[in-house]
């Protein structure tokens, strides 16, 4: 069974279009990856509900690069 990072890496790379395996923790979604505003709501959308976790608004505004969104996969909220 995949783990949390594994499957918020899978859902990164799909909405990024960018291969998992070249994704970085420091990678900024938006500088890096063009992750323009409506991708961003789809990131959140999947990220949800592929983990079965509720992102709140805050933590998604903090939601900067690689590394935050698999912080908050493996923090599982």
């Amino acid at each position: 069974m995949s783990t949390n990072r594994e499957k918020a890496l899978a859902v990164i790379a799909k909405v990024a279009a960018a291969d998992p395996a070249g994704l970085a923790p420091e990678m900024d979604l938006v500088a890096d990856l063009g992750v323009d505003s409506p991708r961003a709501l789809q990131l959140l959308v999947e990220l949800e509900e592929r983990l079965g976790i509720e992102i709140s608004d805050e933590e998604a505004a903090r939601m900067q690069t690689v590394g935050d969104v698999l912080a908050c996969a493996e923090r599982g909220r």
